[in-house]
């Protein structure tokens, strides 16, 4: 299982790279992340940037 960190503006998150589904814009520059089986998290960071957060681990 690989983990990767996902800062967000209330706290971070530690997700499992398999379960993440889709990246969406948000608001305020935050990217929302679908996750398989749940709801969405809203972390900070454009696209672009958690993207590649998520490839590089």
């Amino acid at each position: 299982m690989k983990f990767v960190r996902l800062p967000s503006r209330g706290g971070d998150y530690l997700v499992v790279a398999g379960n993440i589904a889709w990246l969406r814009t948000g608001e305020n520059g935050q990217t929302l992340v679908g996750m398989v089986g749940g709801s969405p998290l809203l972390v900070t960071g454009s696209i672009e940037e958690v993207s590649a957060s998520i490839l590089a681990g």
